[in-house]
């Protein structure tokens, strides 16, 4: 039966990353607390609609500034403007 499944003349040897084990619990843990709950709860708010109707809306396809800086400008403007909208029309 192994020669149907298995080509290899030598036995295969598995190899278990122990520091990932690790870090996949630890991360486990994090996720099952009490705070971890409360926080994936607040991730369920979707954002993809805002940046669609910027896109197709507002015809905000690039941004027009260089830089870290001027482009999270540009980009907080966007989002007020949008905040603003979303109020006034509410």
């Amino acid at each position: 039966m192994r020669g149907l499944c298995f080509k290899g003349k030598e036995n295969r040897s598995i190899e278990r990353n122990h520091n990932l084990e690790r870090h996949k619990q630890k991360i486990r843990e994090l996720l099952t607390s009490q705070t971890g709950l409360q926080k994936r709860k607040q991730r369920t708010a979707d954002v993809e609609p805002v940046f669609a109707q910027l896109k197709h809306n507002h015809n905000f396809r690039r941004f027009s500034l260089k830089g870290i800086e001027k482009t999270e400008l540009e980009f907080g403007l966007m989002a007020l403007a949008h905040n603003l909208r979303k109020k006034i029309t509410a």
